[in-house]
């Protein structure tokens, strides 16, 4: 990756200081590999940061009668559905914008409810959980002993306060031959580039379960207007308005995202399952190597409070709690015996860009067997996986490109290093795994590029005629890239140049997939706009995959 320097704010420089500063300040003679120790890294997280060294059970409790404000402004979610299990979340912050969230450092008692109906006169189970000061006030319940493949109703509860009403459903039972499964996948949705107008459509869907594929926030700079978003009605505060750099910096920026009433309203209407992708943490990061000419140390310490706030602020289980800046996020999910999820993680184990990053023509440095995507272990773990799966259709909810994309239809074309065009030989022990564990009907979905594609995967993409061996549907963005075209600049080259590209659209807007017993249907919905809220929805494309015949046929 291209070394860059970054200009910085002298609030970021003081940032950064502090940051080599916490690096600098590990026992004398430890190393980059002692650092990525649990210890190591724990203790420079804490030093960074300021957490409490007692641990999560430090903090005096506060009488949550005396919370004179709304607590719950950051709405609720739920996330990863099992089938007899449901994880509920939300986070205490009466007044999201400051630090803190407005609450006094203290932990807080929350109770929550699950019902079956929306009045909440069947109460299934209910408890309490602490909202830890530690951890921004933010609080998850794993939720035990529901029935399977049905529709729930959450609520959480604290002083005299009670928060929106959330919608969730747990995965059908192991072994169900359940007939039908519909999914949304999204991506991509920077705060200050427009307004998420498409989550306002998608809580509106009928669909089972949202997959999140990344870029959730951006760390870049969000001015007082709001960017693109040019608010005339508020003023936001300064300190959204410089890069995301420490613990702190990450919390507020996921306050402001979450304070966005339309993805609120998606979260309240849909369980998510979610993935990140490098602006959670930093632009194009490769595994431990930043974009930026910083230390290595400084960087996983930034890396740390990314993963420590995406948890934070995520509907995610136990098992993904991090532990300095390492974080397990990769997973599976079955829904009964019509579909297996297998999560990715693209960013925490790759190896660097190759050539510098960018769009580059491929060769040695590429093409090198060794690099890898995924990293050895989860690598195997996917393939593992897929052998003992009984699905219908074997589903892969990952970040970056995964087809072959040439940018232009002749013999000169480049390719993207930060995609699986940059890791070929990781693609093809891939896609050599799931021939070999008898993977029928293979679908990857994917996020990151702000455009909708639908690809036929083939077993080699330098010979069309190849046999097709899966699909690929690439969602657009939410809101990155502010209003897009239905055919962006480079439509015309990127159509020819890739005859297994069946779709190509440059509007905002989320992806369909309904997956059946004999076919997969996926519908692109766009937006016109995001730069103006309240834009309607269209269909720009729908496309349908037979089971066991791969390849995508226009709907």
């Amino acid at each position: 990756m291209t070394a860059a320097r970054t200009i910085m704010t002298p609030d970021q420089g003081t940032r950064a200081i502090e940051l080599r500063t916490a690096a600098r300040l590990l026992e004398p003679g430890v190393g980059r590999r002692r650092f990525l120790t649990v210890t190591g890294a724990a203790a420079a997280l804490a030093f960074a940061v300021n957490l409490p060294a007692a641990g999560t059970a430090s903090a005096a409790e506060v009488d949550a009668r005396r919370i004179a404000e709304d607590p719950f402004t950051l709405g609720v979610a739920s996330g990863d559905p099992h089938p007899t299990s449901v994880l509920i979340w939300t986070r205490l912050a009466p007044r999201p914008y400051e630090p803190g969230g407005g609450l006094p450092n203290g932990r807080v008692e929350v109770r929550w409810e699950i019902a079956r109906d929306e009045r909440f006169r069947r109460i299934e189970r209910r408890g309490s959980v602490t909202a830890h000061p530690e951890f921004a006030h933010s609080v998850r319940a794993e939720v035990r002993g529901l029935d399977s493949g049905r529709l729930y109703y959450y609520r959480f509860r604290t002083g005299n306060w009670t928060s929106p009403v959330g919608r969730t459903r747990t995965a059908p039972a192991p072994g169900a031959r359940n007939s039908s499964l519909t999914l949304a996948a999204v991506s991509c949705q920077a705060y200050h580039d427009g307004y998420f107008t498409a989550h306002r459509h998608l809580a509106a869907e009928d669909v089972d379960v949202v997959f999140h594929l990344g870029d959730y926030l951006y760390e870049y700079a969000v001015n007082a207007t709001g960017g693109a978003r040019n608010y005339t009605d508020r003023t936001l505060p300064a300190h959204y308005n410089r890069e995301t750099q420490n613990l702190e910096d990450y919390r507020l920026r996921y306050a402001l995202y979450k304070s966005d009433p339309d993805l609120r309203a998606a979260h309240a209407a849909h369980p998510f399952v979610v993935t990140w992708d490098d602006h959670e943490t930093e632009n194009n990061y490769a595994g431990e190597i930043p974009e930026n000419d910083v230390s290595p140390e400084e960087f996983l310490l930034r890396r740390a409070a990314a993963y420590r706030a995406y948890w934070e602020n995520q509907p995610l289980r136990t098992p993904q709690r991090p532990t300095g800046p390492d974080m397990t996020l990769y997973r599976r999910l079955r829904f009964g015996r019509l579909a297996q999820f297998d999560i990715l993680d693209t960013r925490q184990y790759r190896s660097d860009q190759a050539y510098g990053d960018g769009w580059r023509t491929p060769g040695p440095e590429s093409e090198d067997p060794a690099r890898t995507m995924t990293g050895a272990t989860q690598e195997r773990w996917l393939i593992d996986g897929w052998r003992a799966s009984n699905a219908t259709w074997n589903v892969v909810p990952q970040q970056v490109t995964f087809a072959q994309r040439r940018d232009v239809p002749t013999d000169a074309f480049k390719l993207s290093m930060d995609s699986w065009d940059g890791y070929p030989a990781s693609r093809q022990r891939v896609l050599a795994g799931a021939e070999a564990a008898g993977v029928d009907n293979l679908m990857v979905l994917t996020g990151d590029v702000h455009v909708s594609y639908a690809f036929d995967l083939k077993k080699d993409f330098a010979d069309p005629a190849s046999r097709t061996i899966g699909t690929e549907i690439v969602t657009t963005s939410i809101a990155s890239g502010k209003d897009g075209a239905d055919r962006p600049a480079n439509w015309q080259n990127q159509t020819r140049a890739n005859p297994h590209l069946k779709h190509y659209n440059g509007r905002r807007g989320y992806a369909l997939v309904t997956l059946g017993t004999k076919e997969a249907r996926a519908d692109f919905r766009t937006v016109a706009a995001v730069t103006t809220p309240g834009a309607p929805l269209t269909t720009a494309a729908s496309f349908v995959t037979e089971a066991g015949n791969p390849g995508l046929t226009p709907a």
